[in-house]
């Protein structure tokens, strides 16, 4: 039963994740909410990680959230679960591509899908800002940080790495 679960759930989020790997940000907030396979702070955590590491986050809760329910399968599960709608509806755009590719009902689709793309990444942000965001410490960080990023266009790479030794540095 827990695995037809995990499908299911994982399932859903990979087939109204539109936009990228932080969008399935709200979807895990809810899941930690109304399962025991994680909690928003090691959702938190795994987004920080997932950061740092290949693949989306999406995934990698996944793979994480499975494991933690079930194991080695119930991690698979979930992780095949996740990228299924992707690759069912991948398969079908490649095969209606050249057909589809002037329709103007697709192109007005894909414009109309844009803005709760956005809304749902912002809204993962606000989820994730209110998790970290814990103190002055955490505050003084974010801005000093954000101020570098804006004055200084270096590799968000270089950024990722100070933040952890700040971090560290900080016990944050």
């Amino acid at each position: 039963m827990i695995y037809l679960l995990l499908f299911w759930e994982f399932f859903q989020i990979g087939l109204f994740a539109v936009g990228g790997g932080l969008v399935t940000v709200p979807f895990l907030f809810d899941l930690s909410e109304k399962y025991t396979w994680f909690t928003s702070q090691e959702l938190t955590d795994m987004i920080a990680i997932s950061q740092s590491t290949p693949g989306p986050v999406g995934i990698n809760m996944a793979t994480f959230a499975g494991f933690k329910a079930a194991g080695i399968l119930g991690s698979l599960v979930a992780t095949l679960s996740e990228v299924l709608p992707s690759m069912i509806v991948v398969y079908f755009i490649a095969e209606m591509l050249s057909k589809w590719r002037e329709n103007k009902y697709v192109t007005q689709t894909l414009e109309a899908i844009r803005p709760a793309v956005l809304a749902l990444i912002l809204f993962a942000g606000w989820d994730i800002a209110k998790e970290t965001i814990t103190g002055y410490e955490n505050t003084a960080v974010l801005f000093i940080l954000l101020t570098a990023m804006r004055l200084y266009k270096t590799s968000a790479i270089f950024y990722i790495i100070i933040s952890a030794i700040i971090g560290i540095a900080l016990k944050i």
